[in-house]
């Protein structure tokens, strides 16, 4: 949560990725940004904003519509020292390049016996973003965190978009920074002095005795609206945003799950394979004994995304679908 010794603004999401950006290149010589419509265009969703006029062409760089080699050229740069952030202009995109973020990036260190690192972030939103229909509406997030090598990051809110994303600049390892096209425009509180919050650590951002909710990303506001709801019934959510998907933060989870003894896990994914999977076998190992019910999770439907509004409500985790599931853990009727 936002550290209250500082004082504090309210600005957008993009503005804090932007504030982000700018820090750490004027910090250090070798950060640089490329993507398409980076420099020229100001970004595709304007996080990139004057970056051009402040650092020019050679450290803000436009590329032409092929991620596989801007991608490449990328992953060599951070082998040869640079600090590179890749911009997809949406995760989407990135399928044309993930074969240098995962058989190139995630393993390079590996493969040289420690030789090389790469230090680079590839960055953009993912997952719906409204009437985009199936090709461009996929939560790519599990699976990047299935993969060695990467670490994977999914900021709800501008305070942990901004120290995150800064942590993620400043390691030497190759991190997913996965952003959403709904969340550029939201509004929070952020320091006016300089942060950094810590990869692979959860936060608690709503505290509760009855249930646990855990989610990421953009799906915390779902959550929110939900826990909301419950109050009114009496219920008391408590939410864990773990914020890194690889690594991630077992332990507050675990923590959390032995006071509540019931836990929903959203998650803006197809079942099959996802983070939720991955969370529910360690609490039901780690904690199984604390479980008065079975873990349950909400999330997209195991179908291609619609284009029809009504279809994409029925198909996304909702306040109703979390409440339904809220109260089949307390054994109570929906």
């Amino acid at each position: 949560m936002p550290d209250k010794r500082f004082p504090m603004r309210i600005i957008q999401f993009r503005e804090a990725l932007r504030e982000a950006l700018r820090e750490e290149m004027q910090r250090d010589e070798n950060v640089f940004l490329m993507g398409e419509e980076v420099a020229e265009y100001d970004g595709a969703y304007k996080v990139s904003q004057g970056l051009l006029a402040e650092f020019g062409e050679k450290r803000v760089i436009d590329t032409p519509i092929a991620e596989l080699g801007f991608a490449g050229i990328g992953v060599g740069a951070a082998m040869n020292g640079l600090r590179p952030v890749i911009e997809f202009m949406t995760f989407n995109f990135s399928l044309v390049a993930i074969d240098q973020v995962v058989n190139a990036a995630a393993k390079m260190m590996s493969m040289s016996g420690g030789q090389f690192t790469v230090p680079i972030v590839f960055r953009g939103p993912t997952a719906s973003a409204g009437m985009l229909s199936s090709q461009h509406s996929q939560a790519f997030d599990s699976w990047y965190a299935n993969t060695p090598g990467l670490k994977v990051i999914v900021p709800s809110n501008p305070y942990d978009a901004k120290g995150l994303l800064k942590s993620a600049i400043r390691d030497n390892d190759p991190v997913i920074f996965m952003e959403s096209e709904q969340m550029y425009g939201d509004k929070g509180e952020v320091p006016e002095e300089e942060y950094l919050i810590e990869i692979g650590k959860a936060d608690i951002k709503r505290h509760g005795t009855d249930v646990t909710l855990v989610s990421f990303g953009k799906i915390i506001k779902t959550c929110y609206a939900a826990a909301e709801e419950l109050e009114k019934e009496g219920v008391s959510c408590e939410i864990i945003d773990l914020r890194t998907i690889r690594p991630i933060d077992y332990e507050t989870v675990i923590n959390s799950v032995k006071k509540t003894n019931r836990m929903v896990f959203v998650e803006e994914a197809w079942p099959l394979g996802s983070i939720a999977t991955e969370v529910t076998f360690k609490v039901q190992k780690d904690a199984f004994d604390y479980l008065d019910a079975p873990v349950l999770r909400v999330t997209t439907a195991d179908v291609p995304l619609p284009y029809a509004p009504t279809l994409i409500e029925a198909s996304l985790p909702n306040p109703a679908r979390i409440i339904r599931a809220v109260k089949q853990t307390m054994y109570a009727k929906a």
